[in-house]
């Protein structure tokens, strides 16, 4: 392998930046006092946690304790983030495959281990150590008695408020037969009813009372004193009148009290309270907290054992956390220099050339080795560089090519020497209707039919001097005829050999259609000066023959004089009318621009056709603001009448062609639509539809009907273009519930800044022109 570098070598290729070897000799003296520090801290902070600890009796809020044990906590974390940090960059290594990664990983997995074991197992046997120790203080002994002083407590609560509860509905029941027997009983009555029921009670009631759904004291027993009645709450109170047995429990009183609803008086609760042992209760809350320590020590159990675990897990965790910090730096030692190598060759074989090693000061192999790859990776990147600077250009110059072709108008196919298809530009894809993928290394016969016939009679020989053949075509896509000016040459490298051809071509529809427009519009100005002229005075001529001989001729003759002579002056008036029409199409005035409601001038035109066509529907979708725009209100009236007189007379021919299908509905739908800079008009129908030569529809005396002069659509078009829009013909959508597609016609008008939708506008303009 050559060794020499260049001295030409480009300012922009230069060697990666590498660590300056004192650095490195430093940054490596640093890391390994850093290493050694904090190996030696380990045992001297679990000696001082030990001394701090002493027999577990510290109280825990001692700031010593605290302190020991925050410098503990912080040395855990710095050293377990150093050793993952080592570690994600040893898993790293070893995804990449590094050299010497797996020796340091081997060697870093064998000091965790050796620590970790015997760590575990001494923290495991403590554990189990100090468990069973504990199960002697929760005995099942212990667990009894206190369940059953809670289950007496909780036995005399429940029978309190059983025979609460009973007594209440006994003295309900009376109350309620009472009233039932005599709704309109006194008070007086009724409280000895009361207060009897109160008597006859033997487990004894404190009170009984009967209030209304407000808590308010309506009647009380005899024995019932006003000081012992406590109201009760809103919340009891809703409970008490939606049906339910309420039961209080008054702790601080030693009672409990009861609501009872009382049925046939919905407004009225039976208000009873019973006194109940006041140390029973208080022996319930006692011994419901003696149970809650209980069980508060029980779950502590396990809190005393993780206290005890992670005692030994710190110290552990300290210990081994050295330790593999210890062993990861030896073996890092030992493996950096060959992993390090390694991987900046992986790199660039992987093609990253701007890869450099530190050289290492010595004369031993590995020092050599990082010379030497230096030294090659030098001449590798320059040597790609120069390489990467010839495809550059090269894909900046098929850059631009492509970006010229995809800009270009015109359509565009690339052929090789076999006239099968390289590339097809965008414009070509447009106005062809194919996919250039799907086109690659396909036949031009297969591609585009129409242009093979070129193909063939330029390897025949025809253009053989320039290389190159032009012809006019025309073709049919998605239903339209186009007309393509299409030009095919050859294509030779610099030595003259063939490599392919290109075929360009235009879409020159509209300028073929242009230009037949200008010719015609010179022949109307002929025929509007040539043919006009005489026609007044045959008609006059014939009118004076008639009137000059009919009488001295016979009965018979002067009858075909007359009719005759008729004839020459209806004649004459045809003519006239076709060359008024030619005349118009030749000289189309200039629009008399004024504010008119565009959307009055729509609505008016569908309101006279409505009238004209009774056997169509017609549908208008139409904002419901007014529009002004600065527009020949006639003109632009005439053309709407056109076209929507045009979709009648399709509906006409195809009723006559006798291909309507089932369930045909004539319609023609008409809709206006305002966008930011202009306004679209499309008036659809379902009528013949349109056909394929569609350009020249645009041309004068280009009709379908037999009747029609074949001028309606060039002068509507003339029209549009004076108030600068644009008018196409398009095939229509299939209309809801039908089945035939036929014809739409689209007008597109600008705003030009003067489009004002304000009704006043309209007001204004109307009484000016009145």
């Amino acid at each position: 392998m050559a060794t020499d570098i260049p001295a030409h070598e480009p300012a922009s290729i230069r060697p990666a930046v590498t660590v300056p070897p004192r650095r490195s000799r430093r940054r490596r003296r640093i890391q390994a006092i850093t290493t050694f520090a904090l190996v030696a801290l380990a045992p001297i902070l679990v000696l001082a946690t030990v001394l701090v600890l002493g027999p577990f009796t510290v109280p825990a809020g001692l700031p010593s304790l605290r302190v020991v044990l925050l410098a503990d906590l912080v040395y855990i974390l710095v050293v377990a983030a150093l050793v993952m940090a080592r570690i994600a960059r040893l898993v790293a290594a070893r995804r990449k495959r590094s050299a010497g990664s797996r020796l340091h990983m081997r060697l870093s997995a064998l000091f965790a281990i050796s620590a970790l074991l015997p760590a575990v197992t001494v923290a495991v046997f403590a554990v189990i150590t100090i468990n069973f120790g504990l199960e002697s203080w929760f005995s099942d002994r212990v667990r009894n008695v206190v369940g059953s002083s809670l289950a007496a407590a909780e036995a005399y609560q429940a029978e309190q408020e059983q025979y609460l509860v009973e007594d209440g509905r006994a003295v309900a029941r009376r109350l309620e037969m009472v009233l039932a027997f005599d709704p309109l009983i006194p008070e007086g009555e009724l409280r000895q009813v009361l207060s009897q029921a109160q008597s006859d009670v033997q487990r004894g009631l404190r009170v009984a009372f009967i209030i209304d759904g407000d808590g308010a004291l309506r009647l009380r027993g005899e024995r019932s004193y006003l000081f012992d009645f406590i109201e009760p709450g809103r919340d009891e109170l809703d409970r008490a009148l939606a049906g339910e047995l309420v039961l209080i429990r008054d702790w601080e009183m030693s009672e409990f009290r009861a609501l009872v609803p009382l049925q046939g008086r919905a407004d009225r609760l039976l208000y009873i309270a019973r006194a109940v042992d006041g140390d029973l209760l208080s022996l319930l809350d006692e011994t419901q907290e003696t149970i809650q320590l209980y069980n508060q020590l029980e779950r502590e159990r396990g809190r005393l054992l993780f206290n005890f675990g992670l005692i030994y897990l710190g110290f552990a965790l300290i210990l081994i956390l050295a330790a593999v910090w210890l062993g990861m730096w030896f073996a890092e030692r030992l493996s950096r220099p060959i992993g390090r190598l390694a991987g900046a060759a992986e790199q660039v074989g992987a093609g990253d050339l701007d890869q450099q090693v530190p050289e290492e000061k010595g004369d031993d192999e590995i020092a050599l080795m990082g010379r030497v790859f230096n030294q090659m990776t030098r001449q590798l990147k320059l040597q790609r560089e120069t390489l990467l600077e010839n495809t550059r250009q090269i894909e900046e110059r098929r850059r631009l090519f492509d970006s010229v072709l995809g800009s270009v108008t015109a359509g565009v196919i690339g052929l090789d020497e076999a006239g099968q298809t390289d590339f097809v530009n965008r414009a070509a894809e447009t106005l062809l209707g194919i996919r250039g993928d799907a086109a690659y290394r396909r036949p031009l016969a297969e591609v585009v039919p129409e242009f093979a016939a070129l193909l063939d009679r330029l390897r025949a020989g025809e253009g053989r001097l320039d290389g190159r053949i032009q012809e006019e075509l025309r073709l049919s896509r998605g239903g339209r005829l186009e007309t393509l000016l299409v030009r095919l040459a050859e294509r030779r490298n610099a030595a003259g050999a063939l490599e392919g051809y290109v075929l360009a071509f235009d879409d020159v529809t509209e300028l073929v259609s242009a230009q037949r427009m200008a010719a015609w519009g010179d022949v109307a100005r002929r025929i509007a000066h040539e043919i006009k002229n005489p026609l007044t005075p045959i008609q006059l001529s014939a009118d004076r023959i008639k009137r000059k001989f009919r009488r001295s001729l016979p009965e018979d003759e002067a009858r075909s004089l007359e009719e005759l002579t008729d004839v020459i002056v209806r004649q004459t008036n045809d003519l006239r009318r076709i060359v008024d029409e030619f005349s118009r199409f030749a000289r189309m005035p200039e629009p008399d621009r004024r504010p008119h409601d565009l959307v009055e001038v729509v609505r008016d035109a569908v309101t006279l056709q409505e009238a004209g066509l009774p056997g169509v529907e017609i549908v208008a979708d139409l904002p419901g603001a007014p529009l002004v725009l600065e527009i020949d209100r006639g003109m632009i009236g005439q053309a709407l009448t056109n076209l929507i007189k045009n979709g009648g007379e399709a509906i006409e021919t195809l009723i006559e062609s006798g291909s309507v299908p089932q369930g045909y509905a004539p319609r023609i739908e008409l809709r206006m639509v305002t966008e930011p800079g202009g306004v679209t008009i499309t008036i659809a129908d379902n009528g013949i539809g349109l056909p394929a030569d569609r350009a020249r529809l645009f041309e004068p005396y280009v009709t379908t009907r037999r009747q029609g002069t074949g001028l309606g659509l060039p002068i509507v078009k003339k029209i549009i273009e004076e108030h600068g829009g644009t008018l196409r013909l398009r095939d229509a959508p299939v209309f809801e519930g039908g089945a035939h597609a036929g014809a739409l016609a689209e007008i597109r008008l600008p705003l030009l800044g003067g489009a004002r939708a304000s009704r006043a506008g309209v007001e204004q303009q109307t009484e000016a022109e009145a």
